[in-house]
C-alpha cells in the first residue's frame, strides 16, 4: 500500500522555494533600508570595506569544518540568513524598541544605551540563533555535533555582521562627507569604524553566536530521550550569547578605558578559550574516526590502512592530492566525498554505541556503506599510499592481506551487517601500479 501524498506545502521544492522567497525578499529591503541611512556612494564604499573580513572568517569555519565538511547549501543558507533576514529583524526591531523607549521615558539618551546593551543583544542573538535552529530541525543528519553548530552559527554571524558594517561604515564615511574630513586618518571616522570593526575585533559577532551554536551542538550529541535537556541546553547557550554581546556593547558606558579594558580582559581571552575548545572538539572526532572504524576493517568493508588515514587531516591531504595528480580533479573530488562519508560512519556508530543514534541508524548505516562501495576503486588506494606515507610504522598492505582470517573484499566471520550492495563481493582491487588497473577516469 503506498503511503498518502504529502500535501504541497510539505512538498521539498515548495519549502526552499519559499525559504528562497523569503531570503531574496529580506535582501531587497535590507538593501534599501542600509542605502536610504549611507547614501549610494556611503553603501559603496560600506561594501567594499565590509566585504574585506568575510573571506577570512568564512575560510576559517570551512578549516574547522574539513573533519566532516557540511553541504555548501547549508553555509549559503546561514550567511543569507544572517545578513539578509537576521540583519532586517534586528533593524526594525531594535528601531522601534529604541524609539518606544525613548517615547515612554522621555529621555533619548537612556533609551540609547538602554537600546544598545539590553534590546540589541536580545533581538540581534535570537535572529541569528534562528538559522541555527533551522538547521538543527530541517537537516538534522547534518548536525551531529559541536563542530557543526560552531560551523553554522559563525557563518550567521559572519552574514550579520557583513550587512552591520556595511551601515556604520558606510554612516562613517557620510559623517566625513558632511565635516568636510580631509581623510587623514588621524581625524577620519571612517578610518577609526575600520579599525575598530574590521582589524580590531572582526570576531565579536562570531564569538557572541558561536555560544548559540555550541548549544546546539551539545543538543545534537544528547540522546532523543532527553527532551528537557535538548531543549534547555540551547537555550542556556542563547543566553550566553546574549550576555556576552550585551558585555561588549556596554563597554562604551564603562568610562575612558571601558571598551580596552572589556576588549583585553574578556573579549580576547574568551576568544582565545572558545577557539582552543573547538580545535581540540575537531581533534577529538579524529580520534573517534580512528577508534570506530576498524570495526567495518574487520567485516571488509574498509581496508587496514583507512581508518588510520582518515584520522589524520594530513594523510586525508596527501591521498586527495594523490588521486588529482594521478588521475585529475574528479578523482580527488571522489576521494574528498569517500573520506566524509566515512567519517559520518564513524559518527554513527560512535552515537550508536552510546545510545544516542536515531531510529534511521539502520538505514543511514546502509546509505553510508553504499557510497563507500561506489568510491572504493579511487579512494582506497590513494588512502593506501597516504597511510604508508605519513604512519610512524609501516601500516600493512591494503590488498591481499588476511582481515581477521578473512582475505580483503571478503566477508569475514558472520559476513558484513548488511551484505553487499551488489551481490557478491570483488576480487582483491590491484593497485594502480598494477599494468591491469583501469584508470576509470582516463581510460586506461
Amino acid at each position: 500500500m503506498r503511503p498518502p501524498r504529502p500535501h504541497w506545502w510539505q512538498r521539498r521544492a515548495v519549502r526552499a522555494g519559499a525559504l528562497v522567497t523569503l531570503l531574496a525578499l529580506s535582501g531587497l529591503v535590507i538593501l534599501a533600508l542600509v542605502r536610504q541611512q549611507t547614501g549610494t556612494e556611503g553603501f559603496l564604499v560600506g561594501l567594499g570595506l565590509a566585504t574585506l573580513p568575510v573571506p577570512l572568517l568564512v575560510a576559517a569555519f570551512r578549516w574547522l569544518d574539513r573533519v566532516e565538511p557540511g553541504p555548501w547549501q547549508n553555509l549559503l543558507f546561514s550567511f543569507s540568513w544572517g545578513a539578509c533576514a537576521a540583519a532586517l529583524i534586528a533593524i526594525v526591531a531594535n528601531s522601534f524598541a529604541t524609539r518606544w523607549i525613548a517615547t515612554a521615558t522621555a529621555d533619548p539618551t537612556s533609551a540609547d544605551t538602554l537600546g544598545a546593551t539590553v534590546i540589541a543583544p536580545i533581538v540581534e542573538e535570537s535572529a541569528k540563533a534562528a538559522a541555527v535552529l533551522l538547521i538543527f530541525l530541517f537537516r538534522r543528519r547534518d548536525f551531529t555535533g559541536i563542530v557543526d553548530g560552531v560551523v553554522i552559527a559563525g557563518v550567521t554571524a559572519t552574514g550579520f555582521a557583513f550587512t552591520e558594517n556595511i551601515l556604520y561604515l558606510g554612516n562613517a564615511f557620510g559623517t566625513d562627507q558632511l565635516s568636510g574630513a580631509d581623510g587623514g586618518l588621524a581625524t577620519s571616522v571612517t578610518a577609526a569604524t575600520f579599525f575598530v570593526r574590521v582589524v580590531m575585533s572582526p570576531f565579536a559577532h562570531p564569538l557572541f553566536t558561536v555560544l548559540s551554536g555550541i548549544g546546539f551542538g551539545v543538543a545534537a550529541l544528547c540522546a532523543e530521550r532527553h527532551h528537557v535537556r535538548r531543549a534547555l541546553i540551547p537555550v542556556g547557550g542563547l543566553l550566553l550569547a546574549m550576555g556576552m554581546h550585551a558585555l561588549w556593547n556596554g563597554s562604551a558606558t564603562y568610562g575612558d578605558y571601558g571598551f580596552i579594558t572589556v576588549y583585553g580582559l574578556f573579549m580576547v581571552p574568551a576568544f582565545g578559550l572558545l577557539t582552543w575548545l573547538i580545535i581540540w572538539t575537531r581533534q577529538r572526532e579524529l580520534r573517534t574516526v580512528r577508534a570506530e572504524l576498524p570495526a567495518y576493517v574487520a567485516t571488509g568493508w574498509l581496508t587496514p590502512p583507512e581508518p588510520y588515514a582518515l584520522g589524520s587531516m594530513r594523510a586525508r591531504a596527501i591521498a586527495r592530492d594523490y588521486a588529482a595528480h594521478t588521475f585529475g580533479k574528479q578523482a580527488a573530488r571522489t576521494v574528498a566525498r569517500y573520506e566524509a562519508h566515512a567519517t559520518s560512519l564513524a559518527f554513527l556508530r560512535h552515537r550508536g554505541r552510546r545510545g544516542r543514534a536515531g531510529a534511521d541508524f539502520v538505514v543511514r548505516e546502509r546509505e553510508l556503506l553504499h557510497a563507500l562501495w561506489e568510491r572504493r576503486e579511487v579512494a582506497r588506494p590513494a588512502l593506501a599510499y597516504a597511510a604508508q606515507a605519513t604512519a610512524p610504522v609501516r601500516v600493512p598492505p591494503p590488498y591481499g592481506m588476511p582481515v581477521q582470517g578473512a582475505p580483503y573484499g571478503f566477508p569475514a566471520q558472520g559476513g558484513p551487517p548488511y551484505g553487499y550492495p551488489y551481490g557478491q563481493p570483488t576480487a582483491p582491487h590491484p593497485s594502480y601500479n598494477d599494468p591491469a588497473y583501469k584508470n576509470p577516469y582516463r581510460g586506461g
